[in-house]
């Protein structure tokens, strides 16, 4: 069935012996001597991440997880020579608009397993239902239960994959909301599809400033701009320049042992929640850990790299202007900057910001915020 154009039925279903050997493997790490102090000065600490691995092992419960997200209609179809992964839920409400949900890295399609509900049925949430949305989710290639990359794809081939699939659902007119490298591909389904798009909605990073922008900046945006500059997402691990560098190197040691996955992936939640309370506080342990599983078992550290591997630099999305752009929280953005490749109706400055989860972390805010958006453009 690889590569076929039928929609398919898919359920997770990691075997046990996987589950078990995982729980092995976290019991049988073996641990480094103490560097330094406590701090994250020099990556993660031993204490905060010996507990994190315990409770992996003994207090996490992935048939608990699998459960949960198989509660949520999974399909796979075959889109330019790739298996695509997606779910799908449908409204309650008939006139609901179609949406596109596009993940980050590292993120997974978990990234929403807390917003779907409160965007294909607000009512039950309190919520205006005539502001209800269908949800597609796909994950992109290489990523949890896609197909892996090959050589050539691009961020604009992904997005002309969506607006596809989009069609074979029969959605005649849909919205596409995108954060992180969702941020990238989001644009490009618009690019892709512009008479069927109706907008496109980033969580963040449009209109960041660089060196060129300095000399026509006025004071609040230089602020801005050194506030950018200092940040730790910035100044942390440069995994653009690792993943580009040496992929496979490091894929190895994230597949082979659960204690190093968990370390990397906490130190870049870490820098991504920009805030003084770890990630796994901010997101919720078991949804971290939920996230972390899913990279695990379906073997995707290496592969979820392709953007970075497959690039020469690191560029901020630039967005598009062929369909209205709203964005969920500007800052450190400069609206005036995201306003010369993007036609910004929705740019709102009270928003809670701060990190790249925020539609794992508060997905009621989240969700209101984007049905605010998209009743402009609907």
């Amino acid at each position: 069935m690889t590569g076929s154009t039928a929609i398919r039925p898919f359920r997770i279903d990691v075997p046990q012996r996987d589950v078990d050997d995982l729980r092995d493997r976290l019991a049988r790490a073996r641990w480094t001597r103490r560097l330094g102090g406590d701090d994250w000065g020099l990556g993660v600490p031993t204490a905060y991440l010996r507990e994190l691995a315990a409770h992996w092992r003994d207090g996490f419960d992935w048939r608990a997880v699998e459960g949960e997200l198989n509660g949520l209609p999974q399909f796979m179809t075959g889109l330019d020579g790739y298996e695509a992964h997606f779910v799908h839920v449908r409204s309650p409400e008939p006139d609901a608009l179609p949406l596109v949900l596009a993940h980050g890295w590292p993120h997974s399609f978990v990234e929403f397993a807390d917003l779907v509900g409160r965007l294909a049925d607000p009512r039950a949430h309190g919520a205006d239902p005539a502001a209800a949305f269908h949800v597609v989710i796909p994950s992109v290639p290489g990523f949890g239960f896609s197909s892996p990359p090959r050589e050539g794809l691009t961020l604009a081939g992904v997005g002309r994959m969506w607006a596809a699939l989009m069609r074979r659902l029969g959605y005649e007119r849909y919205g596409v909301q995108g954060g992180d490298l969702g941020a990238y591909i989001a644009p490009e389904v618009a690019k892709a599809d512009p008479d069927r798009v109706a907008g496109v909605y980033i969580t963040g990073g449009l209109g960041f400033p660089t060196e060129a922008d300095v000399p026509g900046m006025s004071d609040e945006e230089r602020k801005a701009y050194e506030e950018l500059r200092s940040a730790d997402w910035v100044n942390g691990v440069d995994h653009h320049a690792l993943l580009r560098a040496a992929p496979r190197t490091f894929a190895h040691g994230w597949h082979d042992s659960p204690v190093a996955a968990l370390a990397w992936m906490a130190q870049k939640f870490h820098e991504f929640s920009m805030g003084a309370r770890p990630a796994d506080q901010v997101v919720g342990r078991d949804r971290f850990l939920a996230n972390l599983s899913l990279y695990w078992f379906t073997d995707t550290f290496g592969t979820s790299s392709w953007p970075m591997y497959t690039t020469t630099g690191l560029g901020w999305p630039e967005g598009q202007k062929a369909v209205p752009t709203g964005v969920y929280s500007g800052a450190p953005g400069i609206r005036r900057l995201a306003e010369r490749h993007n036609t910004v109706v929705h740019w709102p400055e009270g928003n809670t910001s701060g990190h790249h989860f925020v539609a794992l972390s508060d997905p009621g805010p989240y969700a209101a915020d984007l049905r605010a958006f998209f009743r402009l453009v609907r």
